[in-house]
């Protein structure tokens, strides 16, 4: 209710509760790492956590969730899940593999080894891509109004530069499978 109707507002909560006990074991669900010398991703040689448990990544993930919520709709679910947890998994989890830093090479950490200068101050990669960017492309271009860039971005989905590309984005045979392609 205090979200009001708004998902993208709720979408950060599986980064906010991953270090927490109870969902500890959600942190390796946030990325995928493939080996340094790879030049693509393999989901059976690459989706796992760092003792080798299978499905243990942002695509399994994706799977897991996509299944719980799919299932549950068709009454054969399990139960047991929580479907709201499972949406804001999903709905996380659909902007991390879509990130850069967070499908990537194993020793650079997702980008957060790698230190850069932003303008006056260090950080690191990962920081600089899924804040920095976007922040000063806010106060630059958008005199730090988000109503603005969101409009901007919806535009190029309904009548801009991505237009084209949303009907074969649609496109999936297999909701479960559909995040390996």
């Amino acid at each position: 209710d205090y979200a009001n109707g708004d998902l993208s507002s709720l979408c950060v909560w599986p980064d906010q509760i991953r270090h927490w006990y109870k969902y500890r074991w959600t942190s390796p669900l946030h990325f995928i790492d493939t080996p340094d010398n790879a030049c693509s991703y393999e989901y059976s040689r690459d989706c796992h956590d760092t003792n080798g448990v299978k499905d243990m990544c942002v695509a399994g993930a994706i799977q897991n969730f996509t299944s719980q919520l799919v299932y549950y709709r068709e009454g054969t679910s399990d139960r047991q899940y929580n479907m709201t947890e499972a949406l804001l998994f999903l709905s996380h989890f659909m902007g991390d593999i879509h990130q850069p830093m967070h499908v990537g090479f194993t020793t650079d950490e997702g980008g957060n080894t790698i230190s850069v200068r932003w303008f006056r101050h260090k950080s690191n990669l990962h920081h600089v891509w899924d804040r920095e960017i976007i922040l000063t492309a806010l106060a630059d271009y958008y005199e730090k109004n988000l109503d603005s860039l969101q409009e901007d971005l919806v535009g190029n989905f309904t009548d801009g530069i991505w237009f084209d590309d949303v009907a074969s984005w649609e496109e999936c045979d297999d909701l479960l499978t559909c995040s390996n392609k």
